[in-house]
């Protein structure tokens, strides 16, 4: 007795369990944790006025080269676009992006360096610029040095949602702002003051 061909319905419902297996695949796009961390070194200071040094390259032995290894085909991968699958990657290089950035570094070097050296101003425990002490700040230049703290927290927010939405990730401004309050204290000089997670003061 011969073997029975499978029928049409037999194959839809084939067909229909694989589609129903690659909807079940859930796709988790994290947060690029140490592409932000670059990214945010790379922007400060720029604002801050000292461009990183780049890393020697080291020559390539090309007889020490070898072919990447053979990858097993990923069934799941037929469900999950080359976009998700692809690491992700934090980008700086837009106009926008680039426009805040001339302006904070322009503002800063013009003004609010000297502010920071005086101990007037600190950095925020949210990536913004404080004025923690008016006392060191003469009082005819008191209404200019918060003008100036309003347009750069205003610049500030904005470009922690720029880069959130150029990065196709609106939803990670929070992670971004928290990833440049970290990296705007660990480019603060020597003397310069930066608010600790509990609120406190403290000089670097």
């Amino acid at each position: 007795m011969g073997l029975k061909k499978p029928s049409y319905l037999s194959s839809t419902l084939m067909l229909a369990g694989v589609l129903a297996l690659g909807a079940c695949v859930t796709i988790n796009v994290y947060f690029p944790a140490a592409e932000a961390q670059q990214a945010a070194e790379e922007f400060v200071e720029k604002v801050l006025g000292d461009d990183l040094t780049p890393a020697p390259t080291e020559a390539v032995n090309p007889q020490s080269f070898q072919a990447p290894a053979r990858r097993s085909f990923d069934f799941a991968s037929l469900f999950i676009s080359s976009a998700h699958a692809q690491s992700a990657d934090i980008t700086i290089r837009t106009p926008a992006i680039q426009a805040i950035q001339d302006r904070m570094a322009a503002r800063f070097q013009a003004s609010l360096q000297a502010q920071f050296s005086s101990g007037a101003l600190g950095f925020g425990k949210d990536g913004r610029v404080v004025l923690r002490d008016a006392t060191k700040v003469s009082l005819k230049d008191r209404v200019a040095v918060t003008q100036l703290v309003a347009e750069e927290n205003r610049d500030r927010d904005a470009v922690y949602r720029e880069i959130a939405v150029a990065n196709g990730h609106p939803e990670w401004e929070a992670q971004i702002r928290e990833t440049f309050a970290r990296q705007w204290v660990a480019s603060a000089r020597a003397g310069w003051w930066y608010q600790a997670a509990d609120g406190s003061w403290k000089q670097k």
